[in-house]
């Protein structure tokens, strides 16, 4: 019985549910009124009744969110492999990428609807923008990682580029590359999330103002439910994808997870 409960597959359970035992307890303790806070019952009920709605609105944020964030993995790693290759490159882009973080996704945003419409295009753009430099600045740095000595033992033997990648600059950059992507994948709802602030009439964006516009807060507190249920479960899925293709690292070991 202690083992099943300090299961480390658990602990985020046991987490979640005192997060939401003092949520409750806050409420009642402070007096919190139900317009400033709603309860967590008040959230799960409007979890459970307007799901239906919940369900049908969070469907064009996933799509949203997974096409920017494929389009910030695949041009993100290519740009990085681009920068990582040639100092070159690296002086002329990489200043213009940090230059583009500085500028606010939310204030550009409607800009992307005046050019491409109400439709999901704008709504992946944003995904794409947020999502795409952590991939880039993860991947830089797992290519800039490899050992020049090992390339240099590995071109002596006769390897070609194509085998030096394959065989060593990959491998030593794919641990940093999953690192980008799952901090890419959570952005990446945000962007959705923001390309629905500024325009459009679907989505969990869109259900946010809508609950803002009427004050109705345990609704709100439902889709913000529901964003984080989708961020979480799209970074789940990454990390399984990176055990599935790294089971050779030292993150991956089971001995070292535990801690023996």
């Amino acid at each position: 019985m202690k083992r099943w409960l300090i299961s480390p597959g658990l602990r985020p359970f046991w987490l979640l549910l005192m997060l939401v035992v003092l949520w409750d307890v806050g409420i009642r303790v402070f007096d919190i009124k139900p317009y400033l806070v709603p309860t967590p019952w008040s959230v799960a009920q409007q979890l459970v009744v307007e799901w239906p709605m919940l369900w049908r609105q969070t469907l064009p944020t996933l799509y949203a969110t997974l096409g920017g964030f494929v389009a910030s993995a695949v041009v993100g790693v290519l740009v990085a492999m681009w920068i990582s290759y040639s100092r070159l490159v690296e002086s002329f882009v990489y200043p213009l990428l940090v230059f583009s973080q500085s500028i606010p996704k939310v204030a550009i945003a409607p800009l992307f609807v005046v050019w491409f419409g109400f439709g999901i295009v704008p709504k992946i753009i944003a995904a794409f923008l947020l999502g795409f430099f952590p991939v880039v600045v993860a991947t830089v740095q797992g290519f800039k990682s490899v050992e020049a000595d090992v390339i240099d033992l590995a071109r002596s033997m006769g390897a070609n580029p194509l085998k030096v990648f394959l065989k060593f600059r990959l491998p030593t950059a794919l641990p940093s590359i999953f690192s980008g992507l799952k901090v890419s994948v959570t952005l990446a709802v945000v962007g959705a999330v923001v390309g629905e602030f500024v325009g459009s009439n679907s989505g969990i964006g869109y259900v946010l103002q809508k609950a803002n516009g009427t004050f109705d807060l345990p609704l709100m507190f439902a889709a913000l439910v529901i964003l984080s249920m989708v961020g979480v479960l799209l970074f789940l899925a990454i990390e399984l994808i990176e055990r599935a293709l790294m089971p050779w690292h030292v993150s991956q070991r089971v001995d070292v997870q535990l801690g023996v």
